[in-house]
């Protein structure tokens, strides 16, 4: 597979790349991106590789991301328009202003201006939501996005980082009354954090919605970088999103991490980045890069095949506890389907139900 292996973008008709360039790193800002002029050769690398679809926001590294993006693409409609650029708003940029942020019409439609500005274009191609904002009616939110893509300043829109229950609340709204919908979701996903497939990935199933992975490799911990005999020695740039997670449970996926790795003749990054772009619904797993190195090694993850048995590995090692009611629907079977085979599955005979018809009431 390469980059230029394209997916449709949930039930839409724009199509991206299996791997996404996330672009959280450009800039020194926040003490650990990389510089504009690494940033450009990582971009320009993707690019050359055949990789059209980027991630930005808003508030990456205080505006800088969008910036150093707007600044070698955004004046170059040959290489701006062959490219799907994604930024978010939600992030206030303006300390103490209550309007500043959030997902209002006042604060959508001035962020869309902004970022407009900084990446030097006409027009975003995927605007998402960052997070909800439990301040805000999601009607005002959905009509505001809904005019952005009227204005032709907005192409496709999605959320990301928000509950089940309002995502199906905005997308359901958006169809009944003839607004623009969610295309996609972009949510933290990695054999870490998988308790997403308890409510938001089914979600994203049932309302054709594709899912567009961030820390598919948990900031870093999932590198291979870190062991149990380093541990304790660690000073990650990402501080305690790193630290808190160096635990027994993580190790124990390491270890499997590490052994599947050595079958397939690959690195833990390649294999865990493999096992997040297989899983259902999932679209474009986002990565990001500070050198053109780490990119390239990344990049190989397009390379690696994992076998069943090695994928069942990883999935019974990572296997979260998901909340009420994921275990009790998925074993209500017995009971509700009675011995049946629906749709190549089958179920086992309520043991508590009748025999026969002497036997119901």
């Amino acid at each position: 597979m390469s980059l230029q292996h394209y997916v449709s973008l949930g039930k839409s008709g724009l199509r991206v790349s299996p791997l996404c360039l996330g672009a959280m790193t450009f800039g020194e800002e926040w003490g650990w991106g990389t510089t504009p002029e690494v940033s450009v050769r990582i971009l320009d690398l993707y690019m050359d590789r055949g990789g059209n679809f980027i991630d930005t926001a808003n508030g990456y590294t205080k505006g800088h991301s969008e910036t150093i993006i707007g600044g070698h693409l955004g004046r170059l409609s040959a290489k701006r328009d062959r490219m799907v650029i994604a930024t978010k708003f939600f992030t206030n940029m303006y300390a103490g202003d209550p309007n500043g942020g959030g997902a209002s019409r006042k604060a959508i439609v001035e962020s869309c201006d902004q970022s407009l500005r900084r990446l030097q274009t006409d027009y975003i191609d995927l605007y998402w939501m960052h997070a909800w904002d439990r301040f805000t009616p999601i009607e005002e939110t959905m009509r505001a996005l809904d005019d952005l893509v009227s204005a032709g300043k907005v192409r496709y829109i999605g959320f990301s980082d928000t509950p089940a229950w309002k995502v199906t609340q905005a997308q359901v709204t958006a169809l009944l009354r003839g607004w623009t919908p969610l295309i996609a979701l972009q949510l933290e996903y990695s054999l870490i954090e998988r308790t997403i497939e308890g409510e938001l990935i089914p979600a994203a199933l049932e309302l054709g919605l594709g899912v567009t992975p961030w820390s598919p490799l948990k900031s870093g911990v999932l590198s291979g970088k870190y062991t149990r005999e380093n541990a304790a020695q660690s000073n990650p740039g990402r501080g305690a999103r790193v630290v808190n997670n160096l635990n027994e449970q993580t190790f124990r996926i390491l270890d499997v991490l590490g052994s599947v790795a050595r079958e397939v003749g690959s690195t833990h990054a390649r294999v865990a980045l493999s096992w997040v772009q297989a899983r259902a619904s999932v679209a474009s797993t986002i990565i990001g890069a500070r050198t053109p190195e780490q990119l390239e090694d990344n990049l190989g993850a397009l390379d690696v095949k994992l076998t069943a048995a090695q994928a069942t590995a990883l999935e019974e090692v990572s296997r979260p506890k998901l909340n009420f009611p994921f275990d009790f629907v998925r074993n209500v079977g017995t009971f509700g389907y009675n011995g049946a085979t629906i749709n190549g599955e089958t179920f086992l005979t309520n043991p508590l139900g009748p025999k026969n018809d002497a036997e119901r009431f």
